[in-house]
């Protein structure tokens, strides 16, 4: 099964088929049935609900839903936590609501590096019940009160609501579900639904690492630098994640993939050990296991079980990137008039 995986994630990321082996390509036939499938049966949920044969939920409170074009990997929550903190920062306090899948590893991080804030996290494949359980034990501020009262949205951003309990906006991490070169394309094809809508480009800044069972010391980015790494993860796209490791100049830099959401066992923590024994002979050194924040939630007790070999464990957070006279501030701004707007008119 997690050949089969690894098949399909190969394909899905190729840029040309015809330089897929044999065997992945046997696979295409039954792929494309099963995305004809699973686009009919899109298609009948969306008539369900034209036909309001499958009911729709609508919140009280303004909700963000936070989703990618692609497979996983590609940063939704941390742009979960960015919006959060967003929010946060303006006296809004978010309830983040996530299916939970894979162990909650999403939810743990946002938890970890949410603490101490009014954010609320939700977990429950039933997002719509869940947030109405959290509205009914918090309870909500009026978006219109909020509007005409002038408590969050002030030019000075008052923050006298930063700590309150009542729930002001709700997030959808993985609300729906690039390579580099296929940006423009994907911009070009936004742009041919509404040309003004402004497009932000964003990326993954590394921190800093931590080791597993301490994450409260932080060990610099340097601390890998000429070092010999074997980078392990078990995230949709890991390519990003190899990418980012790559750019902080280790002397060599191995990896072991496995499926999306993996939970590590012992035979895999054997798998990595047979891995970093070959490492050490041919280098002569002592590797450095580099792991994701999402695997080390999803495991965080057995990847210890690599002693005496170091495993670090790197901290990421979200940065739109300045793109054709578009920074963050404007981000920042877009949002903020969104929350703005009221059906009902003017106060």
């Amino acid at each position: 099964m997690e050949n089969m995986r690894k098949a399909v994630r190969q394909i899905a990321y190729s840029h040309t088929l015809s330089s897929l082996p044999l065997l992945h390509l046997s696979l295409l036939p039954l792929l494309s049935f099963a995305s004809s499938l699973y686009s009919i049966a899109l298609s009948l949920r969306h008539h369900l609900y034209n036909l309001k044969i499958l009911t729709k939920h609508r919140l009280p409170v303004p909700v963000i839903s936070v989703g990618n074009l692609t497979w996983g990997g590609n940063g939704k929550t941390p742009m979960v936590e960015f919006l959060a903190r967003l929010l946060i920062d303006s006296g809004v306090s978010p309830l983040i609501l996530t299916r939970g899948y894979g162990g909650a590893d999403e939810a743990k991080m946002l938890r970890r590096h949410l603490q101490g804030t009014c954010a609320k996290i939700g977990i429950g494949v039933n997002r719509a019940a869940t947030a109405l359980s959290f509205l009914e034990k918090y309870g909500y501020v009026n978006f219109h009160d909020i509007r005409c009262s002038k408590r969050i949205f002030s030019e000075e951003k008052e923050k006298n609501l930063s700590n309150s309990d009542q729930i002001g906006a709700a997030i959808l991490d993985d609300g729906m579900q690039v390579q580099e070169k296929d940006i423009k394309a994907l911009e070009s094809s936004v742009q041919k639904v509404k040309e003004s809508v402004p497009i932000f480009l964003t990326e993954m800044a590394p921190l800093h690492f931590f080791k597993p069972g301490d994450v409260s010391f932080k060990i610099p980015l340097e601390a890998v630098k000429n070092k010999i790494l074997l980078c392990i993860s078990g995230i949709g796209f890991a390519d990003s994640f190899i990418q980012r490791i790559d750019k902080m100049g280790p002397r060599y830099l191995d990896r072991l993939d496995f499926s999306d959401h993996h939970l590590f066992r012992m035979k895999d923590i054997n798998i990595v050990r047979t891995r970093i024994q070959t490492l050490e002979s041919k280098f002569a050194a002592k590797p450095i296991v580099v792991a994701t924040e999402k695997d080390y939630d999803r495991s965080p007790r057995i990847l210890q079980l690599l002693e005496p070999y170091e495993v670090l464990v790197v901290c990421c957070r979200l940065q739109i990137l300045p793109h054709d006279e578009i920074t963050e501030n404007c981000f920042e701004k877009i949002m903020m008039e969104l929350f703005r707007r009221d059906e009902h008119g003017d106060c």
